[in-house]
């Protein structure tokens, strides 16, 4: 982690903000300016569904690389299952501490999904693994 005194300050402007491909086909994503302005400590940004339909490799099972994840529902549902967790559907209103490592797997979401999300470091790595051996029963 870098020095905080070497962070710049940052004003994201909901005007100009581009929405980009990232990580999920199914989802387009809008950085706020942390990552930059954090020098890659954190990155927050918006992840909303742009309506395609195709699978894609996050709903096998999978893990963050990262120290810290927060996910905040603004819209819409989804529903993961989590190792040791078992399902559990997020929506509207809902936040989640994705501890660093857990793996997950989606299992499906709302067209309207939308979630704000904070995770350290920025550039965290995402990989697949193994189902975990035993899952306890869905919510």
């Amino acid at each position: 982690m870098s020095n905080t005194k070497d962070w710049a300050f940052s004003h994201d402007l909901a005007t100009a903000a581009k929405w980009t491909p990232g990580l999920r086909e199914i989802f387009e994503y809008r950085d706020l300016g942390i990552k930059d302005g954090t020098k890659g400590d954190y990155v927050a940004h918006l992840i909303r569904h742009n309506g395609k339909k195709t699978k894609d490799e996050v709903q096998q099972w999978h893990v963050h690389d990262c120290t810290f994840q927060l996910v905040y529902v603004l819209n819409g549902w989804a529903t993961f299952e989590y190792a040791g967790q078992g399902q559990k559907t997020i929506r509207k209103g809902d936040c989640i501490n994705q501890i660093p490592g857990i793996a997950h797997r989606e299992i499906a979401c709302s067209e309207d999904f939308e979630v704000f999300e904070i995770v350290a470091p920025a550039n965290f790595k995402t990989r697949i693994v193994d189902a975990p051996q035993q899952q306890q029963a869905a919510e």
